[in-house]
């Protein structure tokens, strides 16, 4: 799954258990059930899990290219920068 993959589903996630928890109790409270409540809220859950968890093609719409093995020597890493010592005085000291 690729970063904006990662993203739609996360924004599905949200509003599908959204709209289930909203679903489940408007029916537990009109039923009076709070058994049915849970039982349809836990349904929801099952059901968005089945929706975002695998790995759908949808989700796999913008996939990153990755350098090739060939390329690396071309490319050298990016070094980390020295700090030379010039630190700020702690403001206490005068």
């Amino acid at each position: 799954m690729d970063w904006q993959g990662q993203k739609v589903a996360e924004q599905w996630m949200q509003i599908l258990l959204l709209v289930f928890a909203v679903i489940s109790f408007v029916t537990g409270y009109v039923i009076g059930s709070f058994q049915m409540m849970v039982l349809i809220y836990a349904g929801g859950v099952v059901l968005t899990a089945l929706i975002i968890v695998p790995n759908w093609p949808w989700f796999n719409r913008h996939p990153l290219n990755w350098l090739d093995p060939s390329e690396v020597d071309k490319h050298p890493k990016p070094q980390i920068a020295v700090n030379s010592g010039n630190k700020k005085k702690n403001s206490k000291q005068k």
